[in-house]
């Protein structure tokens, strides 16, 4: 890792959140859901070039029997330097610590990323179930 990368395990503030997530690609949230959610992690992992986020992920959950992966984005133009591969270490290695058996712990993974997860045990659930949302 390059030495003015510095890895937070804390949640970034909401607007650097926000600004992170749209610049990535990823939908935008209000800043009021998004400060709620942040404050609600279970584990975050957040990756500064100087004080500039340029990449991050969480987990929440219940903390027992359910956890998630969420908000796994990089900046852009960091993209393709392993930092992806990096918070996925970080929060592997919070969920090879902090989970149960039985635990179940799931993701929602778009093309590419999924190449990604596969790599750190990540499996499809279907035929077996299948991924459903509903959103606000």
């Amino acid at each position: 890792m390059n030495d003015r990368f510095t890895i937070i395990n804390e949640p970034p503030n909401p607007i650097a959140y926000i600004d992170l997530r749209l610049e990535g690609g990823i939908s935008g949230k209000s800043e009021e859901a998004a400060a709620v959610g942040l404050k609600n992690s279970l584990f975050a992992v957040c990756i500064y070039d100087n004080k500039t986020l340029i990449g991050m992920g969480r987990v929440i959950g219940d903390g027992g029997a359910f956890f998630q992966v969420v908000d796994i984005v990089v900046k852009p133009s960091y993209q393709g330097q392993g930092l992806g591969k990096m918070v996925m270490k970080e929060i592997t290695g919070y969920l090879d610590h902090n989970t149960y058996p039985g635990s179940y712990v799931s993701l929602i993974a778009d093309d590419p990323a999924n190449k990604l997860y596969e790599q750190f045990g990540f499996m499809y659930t279907y035929p077996r179930s299948h991924g459903m949302y509903r959103m606000y």
